[in-house]
């Protein structure tokens, strides 16, 4: 599967779209984000139903505010829509073959309920 190019106008529609969306956050200048390429292009062909995106920073400044990039390459993970991982700096190739089996095994279910119990907590204190 192709690596997409998100932006402000697709990223929502990306992650709602997809059950488990897998995203760079890269720029053109970084070195170890061009050394992370194609280890994160050979992941997307190897995970079938895994949507891999890439953010360009320079080019997506807003979409880097709003999830609060402060150093790049930046990989974050969702899954039905929440955050699961986020993790700056390069992975290997295992590491992200390990990441990526540890979300889809995840049981959302019980991911869902503890964001539920978090939300209340915080709502009644």
């Amino acid at each position: 599967m192709a690596v997409q190019e998100l932006t402000q106008e697709n990223f929502e529609s990306t992650v709602t779209g997809s059950d488990i969306v897998v995203v760079d956050f890269w720029a053109p200048w970084c070195a170890p984000c061009r050394a992370f390429a194609p280890t994160f292009e050979a992941a997307s062909e190897q995970h079938e139903g895994v949507t891999f995106a890439k953010v360009n920073t320079e080019e997506q400044q807003s979409l880097a505010a709003a999830f609060q990039i402060r150093s790049i390459p930046t990989l974050m993970i969702f899954r039905e829509q929440v955050i699961i991982f986020s993790q700056p700096g390069m992975l290997s190739a295992g590491q992200l073959d390990d990441v990526i089996a540890k979300v889809k095994a995840l049981d959302m279910a019980q991911v869902h309920e503890d964001i539920r119990r978090q939300q209340e907590g915080a709502g009644g204190a």
